[in-house]
């Protein structure tokens, strides 16, 4: 389908991290973009400021008379939107040319070579670092990424490369509308079972995204997973891990806040790699990400430099406060493996330290799944402050509470419930020694303030 034939873009959901970063795109290109969310936020804040005409109540009056005509509006929806959305059923009815957002990067993957990355956990940062690497060489790229890079302070790149990084995203089976040149896979733990059902699903799904790789291109899959790729003729197969594998590190020294290691490769072996966001965590990522930026014309001196200032992704191992008598974080972590593997690095770079952690549950469904998992990843830890389940699009289930998480954490671990809303309060009566807001939820909206009323303290004493 050719993009140019419309003159304006309609989004419902417009200011989800995904969404916000193709309207993005289109701004970019002088489309006219328009489009619904539930709720003001930061982000669609700033969309308005960057040209989107937006509104937030459920109404087709709203929509604006550019994007009423449905031979020149594409509308653009995600997965989350119900079916009986009022505005997605009034363009239903009106013969609009209706995509998701997953099938309008697969355009993109068409129309441009696309470096993808998939998995349960690690895709953001991975694709971000990839997007900076390619972003700062001689190649440069195009990027939608599902995080607010630091380094460019957006989710989204534009250029005139003919190289386009994509976050490629398993949720309702979207990343099946891809056609990557390159992809990695960090990770195929299984999530989403209110969609795919069972583990088996799940890896089926990951299988068949590999058969969507172009020939010429390759897969760089992460050593160890349970899927069974399978590639058309004509795509190379590599394979990573922290210390094996044909992509790996060596010779590994953290210390001071920082990490340095040996990048080894098939290519060209990269001696004394300096992570710029020094977390063990993502020494594996840095790793995929040089992979793939190597695979693809990226040099020995422009990978080094590009890891060397790589400054992370916002609510990926986010440190807001910083001190010899106070470490404060933000990690989006919501995954167990995702928790285990945060809760681990944090213990790595502080381990004579209390570390406690707020942790907000994202889905009734997760929580369910996986709530075993979850209170297992955050026994490492010393002390684990528990709100109750932020919901997003689902419905409650009876029975499902963080109270199934709380009551199998480890002996040795303390613990408290609370609402989400007396998170202040609790900071207030209560001191830290490390502290780690976890989730996908809400609960980060909050962290400015935490961290204000954390300096004060600080100040204070």
């Amino acid at each position: 389908m050719e993009l140019q034939k419309f003159q304006s873009i309609y989004f419902i959901g417009a200011g989800g991290i995904g969404m916000s970063a193709i309207a993005r795109y289109f701004l970019k290109r002088g489309f006219v973009v328009a489009g619904y969310d539930k709720t003001p936020s930061d982000l669609t804040r700033q969309l308005e400021t960057e040209g989107m005409l937006l509104h937030y109540e459920e109404n087709i009056n709203e929509i604006p008379f550019v994007c009423r005509q449905p031979k020149t509006c594409l509308v653009i929806y995600t997965p989350a939107i119900p079916a009986d959305h009022q505005e997605l059923l009034f363009f239903q009815k009106n013969d609009f040319q209706i995509m998701k957002r997953a099938q309008v990067l697969g355009l993109l993957t068409e129309a441009h070579r696309g470096l993808c990355v998939a998995g349960t956990h690690g895709k953001t940062t991975t694709s971000t670092m990839c997007a900076h690497i390619m972003h700062q060489s001689h190649i440069d790229c195009n990027a939608f990424l599902g995080g607010i890079s630091k380094n460019y302070g957006t989710n989204y790149i534009l250029s005139g490369s003919d190289y386009v990084v994509i976050e490629a995203d398993e949720f309702d089976r979207s990343f099946h509308w891809l056609r990557p040149w390159m992809s990695v896979i960090t990770s195929t733990d299984p999530d989403h079972l209110d969609i795919y059902g069972t583990k088996e699903a799940y890896l089926e799904s990951f299988r068949h995204y590999s058969t969507l790789i172009q020939p010429g291109g390759a897969l760089i899959i992460h050593r160890g997973l349970e899927m069974k790729e399978s590639l058309q003729e004509g795509v190379a197969r590599y394979d990573y891990s922290l210390d094996a594998g044909d992509f790996h590190a060596e010779n590994i020294r953290i210390a001071n806040g920082q990490i340095k290691f040996d990048f080894i490769s098939p290519l060209e072996t990269v001696r004394d790699i300096d992570l710029g966001h020094p977390i063990p965590i993502n020494i594996e990522n840095a790793i995929a990400a040089m992979a793939m930026a190597q695979l693809n014309g990226c040099t020995t001196e422009e990978l080094r430099y590009g890891m060397k200032t790589y400054g992370g992704v916002d609510r990926r191992f986010d440190f807001k406060i910083k001190t010899n008598r106070l470490v404060f974080l933000s990690d989006y972590a919501h995954h167990p493996k995702e928790i285990y593997q945060s809760a681990r690095s944090i213990r790595e770079l502080y381990r004579d330290r209390r570390i406690t952690a707020i942790f907000q549950p994202h889905l009734y469904t997760r929580t369910r799944d996986f709530y075993t998992e979850f209170a297992e990843a955050l026994s490492q830890l010393d002390e684990v402050v528990l709100t109750e389940i932020y919901p997003a699009r689902e419905a409650p289930i009876e029975g499902v509470t963080s109270q199934l998480i709380y009551d199998r954490l480890a002996p040795s671990v303390s613990r408290t419930m609370i609402q989400k809303d007396d998170v202040l309060d609790y900071i207030k009566g209560h001191d830290f020694d490390v502290l780690v807001i976890l989730g996908a939820g809400d609960l980060d909206a909050q962290v400015p303030q935490i961290t204000k009323l954390l300096q004060q303290k600080l100040n204070d004493n």
